[in-house]
């Protein structure tokens, strides 16, 4: 919106609006924490991700594994066809191998998965008689179960029962041969066989509430609770197309936790890695205080069953991508996002409105040299760093002088510059995170926010400050440099 004569209001009424803007303004965050675990923990949730055995000797894939993850899940090396090929034959290394990494770095295990009809060897397959079922599938559950007892935080013990679009079972041996109680008798030896471990029902296309599928998770769930079958969480596993989670997640997140169980998102991955889509899934969860974790469904983009579809918080080559910081924002806010930025990351701020970069004029590296906006480029002018001073607040540095960004005043209009780092009020800035990496930023000292003059988008338009709207000409987008 353009405002060329703002500096005519009245006083009182400019009062008003500043009074009643600063008690809108979302709450300051704490100080942020730099990789995903430790944000997670900092509400008591983990967030993990799906490992491969295999990939354990790749010196980037568990680097990148021990600093992030305080979590971890078996891909495929719990399952059935990995853990018992045939009948009697239980066959661990690659389950050991992933649990004795939890164990030696500090990461809680999920078990995945005890009872499934896919990866289900076919010896199981061709089993017709229903006190052979239930005798190999009770061996099958106490075998594996009572093996990692006492490592396991939480077991998907019963994965996918539900068919696609209604509320009954999918055929399998299980169903077919010993009804529909195989669920409830899975979980009872479950409980016997680890009764540390936390017992969860495991599904993907539940996450819409309006979905019939949901419905019959729900009412299942719903069931063994009225009647004490040994269920204590539900996993969600979250693989989305582009558009990120329905719009009624966070609802079906809601109500399955009002049954008494913890909720937990299982698998996600989501077509693109879009920031929006990835900040959304997990702002549901940390909005819902019985949703206890996160687990991404691997770590690269290479190492994704999706591996087309580019879905997960590292790229091929294990770096960090956009993704990665909306979700890491998401996380440092807590149930009131807010933060959105890395204390010793270097970024370009991109306003939205305009597409241009905030640029110190000329690449000044004097003291008063004004704030600007101009097209984006590789310049260290246009490059910040923010340095915590405590409380929520930051100052924002400019990489080619050392200089922190300063307001000249407290009044509406007043100009952003640089000076020397004294850590005033003046210097100090509010990040006000919108989601998707996009922030503003709002003065300690005024109360006021950075915002691009008249909502202009001409190269050279200064940048000063105004009374917080959160409009597009306040917003800026964090570009990792």
């Amino acid at each position: 919106m353009t405002r060329p004569t703002r500096w005519r209001r009245h006083s009182a009424i400019a009062s008003l609006v500043l009074a009643t803007a600063a008690t809108l303004l979302p709450t300051p965050a704490s100080a942020a924490e730099t990789t995903l675990g430790a944000a997670a923990a900092q509400t008591g949730r983990y967030f993990g991700t799906a490992v491969a055995a295999g990939r354990l000797g790749d010196s980037q894939y568990t680097t990148i594994l021990n600093r992030e993850f305080n979590s971890i899940t078996a891909e495929n090396e719990m399952k059935w066809d990995a853990t018992e090929p045939s009948r009697g034959n239980f066959t661990f290394g690659g389950a050991d191998r992933i649990a004795t990494h939890a164990r030696n770095n500090n990461k809680r295990l999920r078990g995945h998965t005890l009872v499934w009809h896919s990866q289900l060897p076919q010896w199981v397959k061709d089993i017709r008689d229903a006190n052979t079922l239930r005798s190999v599938m009770n061996n099958h559950i106490t075998t594996v179960a009572a093996r990692y007892r006492g490592q396991i935080d939480s077991w998907d013990v019963v994965n996918e029962a539900f068919a696609d679009g209604t509320t009954q079972l999918r055929p399998s041996v299980f169903r077919d041969v010993l009804g529909s109680g195989f669920i409830e008798e899975a979980f009872r030896t479950a409980r016997a066989a680890d009764p540390g471990a936390k017992l969860c029902y495991n599904d993907y296309n539940v996450e819409d509430w309006n979905a019939a599928k949901t419905q019959g998770m729900y009412n299942l769930v719903r069931d063994f609770k009225a009647r004490g079958v040994p269920i204590d969480c539900v996993g969600l596993q979250a693989h989305f197309g582009s558009g990120g989670p329905p719009a009624t997640f966070q609802t079906t997140l809601t109500n399955f936790a009002a049954l008494g169980v913890d909720v937990q998102i299982t698998e996600l991955d989501i077509a693109n890695a879009p920031t929006t889509g990835y900040a959304n899934t997990v702002r549901a969860c940390m909005n819902v205080p019985r949703c206890t974790g996160i687990t991404v469904w691997g770590i690269r983009d290479s190492d994704s069953w999706r591996s087309g579809e580019n879905p997960l918080l590292f790229d091929r080559s294990g770096n960090k991508k956009p993704a990665y910081d909306s979700v890491l924002s998401v996380l440092n806010g807590g149930t009131n996002p807010g933060g959105g930025v890395q204390v010793g990351v270097n970024y370009r701020l991109v306003a939205s409105h305009s597409g241009k970069a905030a640029d110190i004029n000329g690449a000044s590296t004097a003291a008063g040299a004004l704030l600007i906006q101009w097209t984006a480029g590789s310049g260290l002018n246009q490059q910040f760093d923010f340095l915590s001073s405590g409380e929520g607040y930051y100052r924002v540095r400019a990489r080619h002088s050392g200089l922190v960004l300063q307001a000249t005043g407290t009044s509406t209009g007043a100009d952003i510059v640089q000076q020397p780092d004294a850590n005033s009020a003046a210097q100090q800035w509010r990040v006000v995170d919108h989601g998707g990496g996009v922030i503003s930023l709002v003065n300690r000292a005024s109360n006021l926010a950075l915002d691009v003059w008249s909502a202009s988008t001409a190269d050279g338009a200064r940048i000063s400050q105004w009374t917080y709207t959160g409009g597009a000409n306040q917003r800026f987008q964090l570009n990792r440099v």
